[in-house]
């Protein structure tokens, strides 16, 4: 879902701003959650919204905020004139994650997985045109450019919103399944990134709202898109460790790359190949602990 919905987002440079193309994934994604909430209650009562905590909301607003300010990192990265070198560099996310989670929540995590997270990274960092030069001497060098840092911080941003959002999971409504769980705390955030940016935007570029609207063919699938993908990946927060989520959830390079690779029909080359099979094995050596 969210290989798809970059894709399609490619179609609004040009068309809309930055801001506005950042606002369309929260705004657009709202109507099919809320259609997923009646199911909720339908399903489960009002329960699942009388009993939230506050410490549940609180937790959703700091994951939104940090996903917002992530993106915004991201971008500044991009005009830094650095976009492979702030791309690359913000892929660090799941490593972050794997040094955060364990030093500061003393989470447990299998060797095997750790060596396949940071297995998979270096395909990421492979696959995102950088060469075996970057890994082994470039990527310390590189660390004095804004791109990096830019880079460096959207990853932390990304990593934040993911152990906020774990969080959120653990003081939510425990009867509930997982995906009905997920779905509520995606609900949750993603109405308070709708306030929040689009709040700033009628202040500010009140222009970038119309715009939003007015585009609207071009945006509801990546609404729709979105809010498919974030419920993956809320499901997956409130399942195991982040770190294992976002390490697995790198496939998605190796996913964008052949959806290029098959509509340019371009020939793999030995540092594409290479980069493949570095994302695969890392991805089986994250999953073998959990498999039976």
């Amino acid at each position: 879902m969210q290989a798809w919905r970059t894709g399609l987002q490619t179609r609004l440079k040009g068309t809309l701003s930055v801001d506005a193309a950042s606002f369309v994934r929260y705004f657009y994604a709202l109507p099919l959650e809320f259609l997923a909430l009646l199911l909720l209650l339908h399903q489960y009562g009002g329960a699942v919204v009388l009993e939230t905590r506050p410490t549940f909301l609180l937790l959703c607003l700091a994951g939104g905020i940090a996903q917002i300010l992530g993106t915004l990192f991201l971008v500044r990265s991009f005009h830094s004139r650095g976009l492979v070198t702030g791309t690359a560099y913000a892929k660090t996310e799941a490593a972050q994650l794997v040094i955060l989670t364990t030093l500061f929540l003393g989470a447990e995590l299998q060797p095997i997985a750790i060596i396949g997270i940071f297995l998979a990274l270096a395909g990421v960092l492979l696959l995102s045109g950088q060469g075996v030069a970057f890994l082994r001497r470039d990527f310390w060098l590189g660390l004095r450019e804004p791109a990096a840092g830019y880079g460096l911080a959207a990853a932390l941003a990304f990593a934040l919103t993911a152990i906020a959002l774990r969080a959120a999971s653990q003081h939510g409504d425990q009867r509930i399944p997982v995906l009905a769980l997920a779905l509520w705390m995606l609900l949750v955030t993603n109405t308070l990134q709708t306030l929040l940016q689009g709040g700033y935007l009628l202040l500010r570029k009140p222009a970038e709202i119309a715009a939003s609207l007015r585009h609207w063919r071009l945006s509801w699938p990546i609404g729709v898109l979105s809010a498919l993908g974030s419920w993956a990946w809320f499901s997956g927060f409130a399942l195991t460790q982040v770190a294992l989520v976002r390490g697995l959830g790198q496939v998605d390079t190796l996913l964008v790359f052949f959806f290029g690779h098959h509509i340019l029909r371009e020939r793999l080359g030995k540092k594409e190949i290479l980069a493949t099979l570095l994302i695969v094995v890392g991805a089986l050596c994250i999953t073998l602990p959990d498999l039976h």
